[in-house]
């Protein structure tokens, strides 16, 4: 439309549609429709604005329901499940406030929290088995919170998210009554439910319930009640010298200035960019030959602390990689980390993110409570996808021990796809990379954007 807008021309008459103009309409009549459409609105009353919005959010609830099904989601099924048929009392219940250990492999998803334009992720898939399960009536009346938000291809062998569940019992730790309890008692029991039975058996074999705990505080969250949370990070040896990367890696400790280690969010207002590491550790922890290092040896970085930046651990790992291979020495971590010196980060790409893990969560006074029945549903489940996993991965591994005996050169590239995207010939160290735009520049930038107001000296 607004192409046509500039083919207007003005006579005596008043507007002339331009003959391209009316060539385009004829080839796109839907352009009259919009342009219809758009001037009714300004015709329209309050009431009917209002009525519009509420048909068009509407719309927009069930193009997000198909965009989530046709990615794979349950949770889009689930609600229709909950919102038609037979209405499940949940008044006659008392809520219990507890915490869930989760354990999950995200390669297959699109990250640990819902999007509205996404499709399939953990929080998806976890909601549409509380919904189905009854344990909960609405995520907006759960008091829901979460530890970490994984990214897109991101695991965690230790996530915790706290959530008020239905209970089967009366009284106990934790134990409430909710806002309009109309319960008399007749629907107690003397055993609780067993959340992690009930919720493993309606999550895939990739997303399990390992553990639940009772909390007596109600406003307990698993966000901000964390104490301190642990990342992993796997990987071949490859040609990576480990204790190049554990001297470079050590230079982190301590509380810093991270911006040059993550992608900046100041879209979210993120501006401070203190953290602190409390512990790095690069480590071999799978041998393939116990009597001499091998590229195929497994391994795994460490990094222990409380909160974390956007990407924070990828950027370390990826400036840990370049030092592991040679291209940097230790002493780079000290520059990257020294922001007055440099404050606009170097434009390096970061680590992949399928070998990161959330690993751990830590929380005080918090006693977890693992049932055996369905410990061993879930090691069952988990024990199918190591073998499906550990065929292929040996399978390849005789294959390239073949394939080695004919080869007159040595190659290990076994880390490669895990690093950096920059395809260079000749590599460019990373303090003479293009920078990314600094603090100030972002800030400025999303200020004229949104064309907030500021005090001008």
């Amino acid at each position: 439309l607004d192409s046509l807008h500039l083919e207007m021309k003005m006579d005596e008459n008043g507007e002339k549609i331009s003959d391209s103009a009316i060539e385009q309409i004829k080839k796109d009549p839907e352009l009259l429709k919009q342009n219809r459409r758009t001037n009714n609105l300004e015709e329209l009353t309050k009431d009917e604005l209002i009525s519009r919005v509420i048909s068009l959010e509407k719309h927009v609830q069930q193009l997000r329901n198909v965009i989530a099904k046709n990615g794979g989601s349950e949770l889009p099924e689930a609600l229709e499940q909950r919102d038609s048929g037979r209405k499940f009392d949940f008044t006659k219940f008392k809520r219990r406030h507890i915490l869930l250990k989760i354990c999950y492999f995200g390669w297959d998803y699109l990250g640990f929290a819902t999007q509205e334009d996404a499709g399939k992720t953990i929080e998806s898939e976890l909601f549409a088995a509380l919904l189905r399960t009854k344990l909960i009536e609405s995520r907006q009346t759960s008091n829901y919170h979460r530890c970490g938000r994984t990214d897109r291809g991101v695991s965690a062998f230790s996530q915790v998210i706290s959530i008020d569940l239905r209970t089967n019992l009366s009284d106990g730790e934790g134990i409430f009554a909710p806002e309009g309890y109309t319960g008399n008692n007749t629907n107690v029991k003397n055993n609780e439910i067993d959340y992690c039975h009930i919720l493993n058996r309606n999550l895939p074999d990739d997303i399990k319930v390992i553990a639940w705990a009772p909390h007596q505080n109600l406003t307990y969250s698993a966000r901000f009640d964390c104490a301190g949370r642990t990342y992993k990070y796997f990987f071949p040896r490859g040609n990576l010298d480990l204790a190049k990367m554990e001297e470079g890696g050590k230079n982190l400790i301590g509380e810093h200035d991270f911006r040059n280690f993550c992608k900046m969010d100041v879209n979210n207002g993120v501006v401070n960019y203190m953290r602190r590491i409390d512990a790095l550790t690069v480590r071999c922890i799978q041998q393939e030959n116990p009597a001499e290092a091998s590229p195929y040896d497994m391994c795994q970085l460490t990094i222990v602390g409380k909160a974390y930046l956007w990407h924070q651990i990828r950027c370390i790992v990826s400036v840990l990689f370049l030092i592991g291979e040679g291209k940097e020495d230790p002493g780079v971590v000290k520059e990257l980390l020294d922001v007055e010196k440099n404050p606009r980060r170097p434009s390096y790409g970061m680590a992949a993110d399928l070998p990161l893990n959330l690993f751990d969560c830590e929380f005080e006074d918090v006693r977890w409570q693992y049932d055996q029945v369905s410990h061993g549903y879930v090691m069952k489940s988990f024990q199918k996808l190591w073998c499906l996993s550990s065929v292929k991965t040996q399978m390849m591994r005789s294959c390239l021990a073949d394939l080695e005996t004919h080869s007159e050169q040595e190659i290990n590239a076994q880390v490669e796809p895990l690093g950096q995207l920059r395809r260079e010939k000749v590599y460019t160290p990373l303090m003479k990379m293009p920078l990314c735009p600094s603090l100030e520049d972002k800030i400025s930038t999303v200020a004229k954007r949104r064309k907030i107001d500021l005090d001008q000296d």
